[in-house]
């Protein structure tokens, strides 16, 4: 860097421009400079384009001053230009485009020799096999995640003394002195107290165990955030908002590389095991990403096209959420619904490719020991009731409100964070927060346990075998008669059960709050899962138990008699756990979709569709955003959200900088600038991109050039052209007229123009506009009237401007 940078200033490259170049200054700021006042009463003196222009002899001579001397390096291909700096968007439009011209080369190549045909073949095959690599790579890290976490988890209450590498369940698989009441205990497994003070009887090894469960948590937690703040800052969170704004065209440099994909599984890991109210499922979202955008840079079609790997990036978060919960086809919706941006269908067929793949890779690891792919499988033998989707609904609206809620006290804390000093300690917040988790979990069995043995758990449905304190009802079941377990009085256990739930929900709504969005990887997923799932159960068995000694009432007693199998308490945990899910991230059929694939229960389909839509409308109520949305807006992030509408009766003048009375827009003109201009213009300003017109009395545009490109291409044709100095005319035009004797050689900029740069007029309704930006992608758009160039409108300009619409902060627009 320090030798580019002497390079530069050998030659004369002004300090300035290598300075705005370096730095983190967005694509969006492109305007706002001083210059001459805007004329709109505009003439008609425009010269002729160079197309125009007659070609004589003087072109073609070889003369002094023919065109012969033009250095036009550009031929050749330039390592730098096209590509974009960290912090800036994409230019879909160009990217697709030269996709299309890769794909239309290779195609005409095709035709010549058998190489180049077999060239064209495996170009073709290229994209499958990289969704071949991401589903093997996503399903093995996930199937490690889940065998490791498990392990840890359990390491907080013992370990086996038939080998350290097993978990608690597999430790006691294959124990003869297992028995039914106590599955869980078996002489190979010991306990904390049983190691240290070789008794489990008793406060003092109740303490023991109290005291090395916090400690395990406390130690889990703090090597999660370490490695996060030493080794990856990018690897904390979910990375959901992150890939959402990456798939947008943002980018993030980093943010999908190998440290944080490293940092990620490993911290994952460790978040997990601590007790912490937090889930992997969304992490491993961005660890699928991670896979795929570490695997594009085998392959030239998608390293050096981000529009390309962007698709590539779609497919693999369909990927992660397919081993995430086991639910293919939902990871595929999931992707299409709450994170793409551009999907188009062939996307789609690979991101389904890519998600069986992944999901093939897991269960072939079998983390979870059942032969199940599935997180949470579940067997109900009762069809619900037609009146049972009245309570249904009320959890419906217990999700949104729940969703709401959450939204809203995330949000403010996260923003206390960053604006306070709370921000400077993230070690002693997690560490905080892992305490008071730890201490409150322990001497509750429901929170102690891991959240997805909880919910696994609120899903069963009570059978005969089951030993569970929520199956503990007076048993009047004749067991040789056969067929389903009737509605039966509950029993002291239930109601033991109930009170524990009531705090483990209470425990749940307030501490999951404060979790998620510390510097570790956190998923919501699973606490959000778990909220609903508890309020399910205890609706679930309060309607039960209602069932079971007022069957005789109206809505009761046409579908419920006595004796029979009426309420299925398992089912209404699964229905308010989709319900406070959907209210979080406001899915709705992928979310559905989900749910039957992690559960099984694909004839529950109804209940579930009542739920996330009730949760979803509730919700929106309250406020527009979904989780995911709200921490961009936090995070200030150029997102620019597809599912709104704007619906202000607002024109493209009135948006568009500058304003009427501002200064001109700086302009580069196609034929009158020197390379010294140039630089000038570059060292003076921060904008990433430059209009070129044909000369700055007629404003008649011709194209748009990158500033990273111009800087590239001038440094490029210094260090190879000694001729090139400070006085060489840079011409964008096709030709360069005839020069006079001794003139320092000119330089052809041509290649680098954006020939065809997206213009709107003046008198553009907005809402045109936004909807341009949206399904195109653009990252700036031109105004002219008449035909000449008036301003321009960035991203940015329009994220403002929907802000300020909405009564919002508009300089919230800003990437933080």
């Amino acid at each position: 860097m320090a030798m580019w940078q002497g390079a530069m200033d050998n030659r004369g490259f002004q300090q300035g421009c290598f300075n705005s170049f370096q730095s983190s200054s967005s694509d969006e700021d492109l305007v706002d400079i001083p210059g001459t006042a805007m004329n709109f009463s505009l003439r008609d003196d425009v010269p002729p384009l160079d197309g125009e222009i007659e070609e004589d002899k003087s072109y073609n001579g070889g003369g002094i001053g023919s065109s012969t001397r033009m250095m036009d390096f550009l031929e050749e291909p330039i390592p730098g230009v096209g590509t974009y700096d960290d912090f800036n968007t994409i230019d879909w439009v160009r990217e697709k485009s030269r996709d299309r011209d890769r794909h239309r080369e290779i195609t005409n190549k095709s035709k010549e020799s058998t190489w180049a045909l077999i060239h064209s073949v495996s170009d073709a095959f290229s994209g499958w096999l990289l969704m071949l690599l991401i589903g093997l790579l996503s399903g093995s890290l996930a199937g490690l995640i889940d065998i490791s976490a498990h392990w840890m988890t359990d390491l907080k209450e013992g370990i086996c003394t038939k080998g350290l590498w097993f978990n608690h369940e597999h430790c006691c698989w294959d124990s003869d002195q297992v028995t039914f009441e106590n599955k869980d205990k078996c002489p190979k497994w010991n306990s904390w107290s049983q190691l240290l003070i070789s008794t489990e009887e008793g406060a003092f090894a109740y303490i023991v165990n109290y005291f090395m469960y916090v400690l395990w948590a406390l130690l889990f937690a703090f090597l999660a955030v370490s490695l996060v703040k030493v080794f990856a800052p990018y690897a904390c969170g979910s990375g959901i908002p992150e890939i959402k704004t990456i798939l947008s065209g943002f980018i993030i440099r980093g943010y999908l590389g190998k440290w944080t994909l490293i940092i990620k599984t490993i911290t994952l890991v460790l978040a997990v095991s601590s007790g912490l109210s937090l889930g992997k499922e969304g992490p491993l979202v961005h660890v699928a990403c991670c896979c795929g955008n570490i695997l594009c840079h085998c392959f030239n079609k998608y390293r050096k096209n981000e529009a390309k790997r962007r698709e590539v990036l779609s497919a693999a978060a369909a990927a992660g959420v397919s081993v995430a919960f086991g639910a293919p086809i939902g990871g595929v919706l999931f992707s299409l619904e709450e994170v793409s941006y551009y999907f188009p269908l062939k996307t789609l067929w690979r991101s389904f490719f890519a998600a069986l793949v992944a999901a093939f890779t897991l269960r072939s690891i079998n983390p979870f020991g059942n032969s199940r792919l599935v997180l949470f499988y579940v067997e109900f033998h009762t069809p619900w009731h037609l009146f049972e989707l009245v309570p249904f609904i009320l959890l419906g609206i217990f999700g949104g409100l729940w969703g709401a809620l959450f939204i809203r006290t995330n949000i403010a804390w996260c923003r206390k964070r960053k604006t306070t000093q709370l921000g400077k300690y993230p070690v002693i917040e997690v560490l905080v927060v892992t305490a008071i988790t730890a201490i409150l979990a322990f001497p509750n069995e429901y929170t102690r346990m891991s959240t997805s043995e909880l919910i696994s758990e609120l899903f069963n449905d009570c059978g005969l075998l089951d030993s569970s304190k929520l199956c503990d009802y007076e048993n009047y079941f004749n067991s040789s008669k056969g067929g389903d377990l009737p509605d039966r009085p509950a029993g002291a256990g239930v109601y033991s059960a109930m009170w524990q739930l009531a705090l483990t929900l209470i425990m749940k709504i307030v501490i999951t709050i404060f979790t998620f969005g510390m510097k570790i990887p956190s998923g919501l997923f699973i606490p959000s899962m778990a909220v609903g799932a508890i309020a399910g159960r205890l609706l679930g068995v309060g309607m039960e138990q209602m069932a079971y000694y007022h069957h005789d009432w109206a809505i009761f007693n046409s579908w419920c008699s006595q004796g029979a199998d009426c309420i299925t308490p398992g089912l209404y945990a699964m229905v308010g756990a989709a319900a406070c899910l959907g209210g979080v991230t406001r899915m709705t059929v992928s979310l559905v979709v989900i749910m039957f694939e992690l559960t099984g229960g694909l004839e529950y389909i109804v209940p579930l569709m009542a739920a996330a839509m009730t949760s979803k409308w509730v919700a929106d109520a309250l406020g527009r955003e979904g989780i995911y949305d709200a921490h961009i807006r936090l995070n200030g992030y150029p997102f620019l959200e597809a599912k709104e509408e704007f619906a202000h009766k607002t024109l493209a003048m009135d948006v568009m900088k500058p304003r009427r009375n501002d200064p001109l827009l700086t302009v580069l003109t196609q034929d009158s600038m020197t390379v010294e201009d140039v630089e000038t213009v570059i060292s003076e300003t921060t904008y990433s991109g430059f209009p070129v017109v044909v000369s700055r009395e007629s404003q008649r545009l011709v194209g748009f050039v990158l500033r990273r490109d111009l800087i590239i291409s001038i440094e490029n044709a210094r260090k190879k052209q000694d001729g090139v100095v400070s006085t060489s005319i840079i011409y964008f035009t096709e030709h360069s007229p005839p020069m006079p004797p001794y003139t320092p050689p000119t330089l052809k900029l041509r290649n680098i123009l954006d020939l065809s740069p997206f213009t709107v007029t003046d008198l553009t309704p907005m809402e045109i506009v936004v909807d341009i930006f949206r399904k195109l992608g653009l990252r700036q758009c031109l105004v002219t009237h008449n035909g000449r160039l008036l301003g321009i409108i960035t991203k940015k300009d329009v994220l403002k401007h929907i802000a300020q619409m909405a009564n919002q902060d508009p300089d919230s627009i800003l990437f933080n």
